[in-house]
């Protein structure tokens, strides 16, 4: 069992990790426990995460348990320093900190298992980009080890994914650019590790063609706990944001100013502005155009 030192909350805090509500490597199960399937160090591993009073009751089953169970402080947020952060700069940011302070930031093991779905939300509307991580993994990964939900997978290791052939791309609604961009990262994803520092993660993964700033953003804030990460090239987060802060619309430049009082922290602001603001947002300008229909 985990006892975090700080209040949590682990439904929100796992999850940026799940990507759509038919994720074949994360369920939660109708009595609330989350169930993840990943691949470890050590082999493919399903840990069963549950939240009571008394603590966070973690299960896990395959070659990858001990190792899984063994990482469960950092993927609930343990090392998660928000020292320094100031909610009270501004109102909304003040009552959203109040309402969730639970809220933590997720450092993982593997990175690579989080730079794919990245690659695949890229420039897509987002129920398309979730769409072909489901049908991929479900494809290409193997089922999740243990009693874990019907039709859970592992999500396939760098070098599965470096030989998805092109049908199976179109068939999942994936163009060649970003097939392409997955294909080169796998093949250098023995240098793309959660050991590196951050600042030499962002290094690496901008020599990879085809991954920029918007993908090092979402990928380094949920495998290396950046906490201050921001998405810029995110048409509608810059406008979550500038509606949130101001009232009004804004773009990139606007977003990054706003944001610049929590320099350390701008990720950390991002997160409970999605969380209590997204639901009551007006819908900003065009949609991103949707994907090829899936054959």
């Amino acid at each position: 069992m985990y006892r975090p030192a700080r209040p949590l909350d682990v439904r929100r805090t796992l999850a940026p990790l799940r990507h759509g509500a038919y994720d074949p490597a994360a369920r939660t199960a109708p009595d609330g426990a989350i169930w993840r399937a990943t691949l470890t160090a050590d082999g493919p591993a399903t840990t069963r995460i549950t939240q009571r009073r008394d603590g966070v009751h973690v299960e896990a089953w395959g070659d990858g348990a001990e190792r899984a169970l063994a990482e469960v402080p950092d993927l609930l947020g343990a090392r998660d320093d928000d020292s320094g952060f100031d909610p009270t700069l501004h109102p909304l940011v003040r009552d959203a900190h109040r309402r969730l302070p639970g809220l933590r930031l997720t450092r993982l093991a593997n990175l690579f298992e989080q730079l794919v779905p990245a690659v695949l939300e890229q420039r897509v509307v987002g129920l398309d980009a979730m769409a072909s991580w489901r049908r991929l993994v479900v494809r290409h990964g193997q089922p999740a080890p243990g009693p874990a939900p019907h039709g859970m997978r592992v999500p396939p290791p760098a070098a599965t994914w470096a030989q998805v052939p092109v049908w199976e791309w179109r068939r999942a609604g994936v163009e060649g650019q970003r097939a392409d961009t997955v294909r080169r990262a796998s093949l250098v994803a023995h240098a793309l590790t959660s050991d590196l520092t951050l600042d030499e993660a962002r290094r690496r993964l901008l020599t990879v063609r085809g991954i920029g700033p918007w993908t090092v953003a979402e990928t380094t804030s949920r495998v290396f706990g950046d906490a201050d990460a921001v998405s810029v090239g995110d048409f509608h987060l810059a406008h979550l944001v500038g509606w949130a802060l101001t009232g009004r619309r804004t773009d990139d430049a606007g977003m990054l100013e706003l944001l610049e009082p929590w320099r350390g922290h701008r990720q950390r602001v991002i997160r409970l502005i999605e969380l209590t603001q997204t639901s009551s947002a007006p819908r900003f300008g065009p949609r991103s155009p949707r994907a090829r229909p899936m054959i």
